[in-house]
């Protein structure tokens, strides 16, 4: 359920969000995406680290139970979390931050644009993931 949390977020910034901020003027976009940002990345990571220990429980759980196919379906999601958390860490978190100081601070970012153009070119490969980790899991618990 947590994962899911993370995926529907990303689904929706991909699905609505991407656009609207496409729209929007470069104030309005740096500063919605700061404010965003600013609260996302307080509050997110919790529902990120419950995902990640229970899908290494999962793991442990199926394995010790003998059920090598859910397993090793768990291992898979589990790959496709630690894929999205690099993607996150290497390109969208530096992106957040740029706009989360940029707003804490009361400036413009000069790059507004740019950056958000950088954090969308990621956010379809990040909803991927988190769908096929959610469908592993899905699966996972239907094959035991």
């Amino acid at each position: 359920m947590s994962n899911a949390i993370v995926y529907g977020t990303d689904a929706f910034c991909a699905i609505v969000q991407r656009s609207a901020m496409a729209r929007a003027d470069d104030v309005t976009l740096a500063r919605a995406m700061g404010y965003v940002h600013l609260y996302g990345d307080r509050r997110m990571p919790v529902t990120g680290v419950v995902s990640v220990i229970a899908i290494v429980l999962g793991i442990a759980a199926t394995a010790l139970a003998g059920s090598y196919a859910s397993a090793i379906l768990a291992g898979t999601a589990a790959v496709a979390a630690f894929v999205w958390l690099v993607i996150y860490a290497k390109i969208s978190a530096p992106i957040n931050r740029a706009f989360v100081e940029a707003v804490v601070e009361g400036r413009q970012p000069e790059d507004a644009r740019a950056l958000q153009r950088g954090w969308d070119r990621v956010i379809n490969l990040r909803v991927a993931l988190q769908g096929y980790l959610l469908a592993a899991l899905a699966v996972a618990v239907a094959v035991r």
